[in-house]
């Protein structure tokens, strides 16, 4: 009785009519068939829309970069894309300004969506929870780290935010903090942050910090147009102490001196090109170490002594007679000046050298010969087919 009960129901199921199945059969169809390619469609046109933000702005500026940055979280709840928008927004920072504005970078980070993509167990937090978005915030603090952008605290409560406390950002985060402080500060030379860019600004900067070995350098600023027949009215910042005066006193009239340059000395992300008054290279002669240099029972004043004038004239037995080998002695030969000009010719050169001779009374440079000793220049240099002793930088 109960196998025919059961019969009587399995026939009763195959006759329904097919009328009831075919609806949901449709409805199936068109949701499979049709949704998946609109939807790519429209993700990749957001897609195409939300990263070629940066390339039509009209005005590149901080306001406008800033503004762009809410237009992408305004227009989709769920913030799809955002890895990529991020990157685009990097590629394009230099252009707009603000790849040293911490300001940008925490706007950068504030698309992320919240609370996604903590970790909730070691393993996540060890193999790297949600990699691709872990891996675009690091490429983020990279590249503040490269434009020596200096993170701070409400920038980790953003990176918890997202990513936890065992996130790899926040990680890369501490490691930032640990060592940028230390770096900050570290060099002797401190400048302003940003660097000037004014020309004559950056040659004295630059000129003060080379001239800073010797604490007795005196830095002076002349203008060429004192210079009688001048051709470049420009400045000169020059560099002098009054050892490096004394040794070119007692140089050899009959050996010239060089004025050799450009060399070029940077100042952060600005350089300058400078020029050295020097001899040329000779053997220096040995300095023989009379005393111990570990008995502390005849200390002396390492700045008494020094000029010229107190170490001739002394008995050999003293401290003061003993040759020693100046800070400005090289082994490519003794500096005696050096200077930055405004416009780097051959005569605003020849005015700093008559400079010196009036203004630094270094009158032994009259009577010594003084040659240039140009260097290559940096840039490439190309003649022009129209003419061709004209050469161009």
């Amino acid at each position: 009785m109960l196998l025919s009960r059961h019969l009587r129901l399995s026939t009763a199921i195959l006759k329904l009519p097919a009328r009831l199945a075919t609806p949901i059969r449709q409805c199936s169809t068109q949701s499979k068939d049709e949704n998946p390619d609109n939807s790519r469609e429209e993700n990749k046109k957001s897609l195409i829309l939300r990263t070629n933000l940066f390339e039509s702005a009209a005005k590149k500026d901080k306001q406008t970069y800033i503004e762009m940055v809410r237009i992408f979280e305004k227009r989709s709840v769920h913030r799809r894309n955002h890895v990529e928008f991020i990157y685009a927004a990097l590629r394009h920072m230099e252009e707009f300004g603000v790849n040293k504005d911490i300001a940008v970078y925490k706007a950068l980070i504030d698309v992320m969506p919240k609370g996604k993509f903590i970790p909730t167990n070691i393993f996540q937090a060890e193999f790297m929870h949600y990699p691709r978005q872990q891996q675009c915030i690091i490429d983020l603090l990279e590249q503040m780290e490269d434009n020596g952008v200096m993170p701070d605290y409400e920038m980790e409560a953003m990176l918890i935010n997202v990513f936890g406390k065992k996130g790899h950002p926040v990680r890369k985060y501490w490691r930032m903090m640990y060592w940028m402080p230390k770096f900050k500060n570290l060099s002797p030379w401190l400048l302003p942050n940003p660097v000037p860019d004014d020309t004559f600004e950056l040659a004295r900067l630059a000129v003060e910090r080379m001239c800073s070995i010797d604490p007795r350098s005196k830095i002076d600023v002349f203008d060429t147009k004192t210079v009688e027949n001048a051709l470049d009215h420009t400045w000169v910042v020059s560099g002098q102490s009054v050892e490096q005066s004394e040794l070119l006193d007692v140089h050899c009239k009959q050996e010239p001196v060089y004025i050799e340059g450009p060399f070029v000395i940077w100042l952060r992300n600005r350089c300058i090109n400078y020029y050295v008054l020097k001899s040329a290279p000779k053997p220096l002669p040995t300095v023989e170490q009379t005393d111990d240099p570990d008995d502390v029972s005849n200390l002396h004043n390492p700045y008494i002594g020094l000029d010229l004038r107190f170490r001739n004239g002394q008995r050999a037995g003293s401290a003061v007679s003993t040759r020693r080998r100046s800070v400005h002695e090289q082994d490519d030969g003794i500096i005696y000046a050096i200077c930055c000009t405004g416009t780097s010719t051959k005569d605003s050169l020849l005015s700093w050298i008559r400079l010196l001779e009036k203004e630094n009374g270094n009158s032994a440079l009259s009577s010594l010969p003084v040659l240039f000793k140009f260097t290559s220049p940096t840039a490439e240099v190309t003649v022009s087919e129209g003419n061709s002793n004209t050469v161009q930088h």
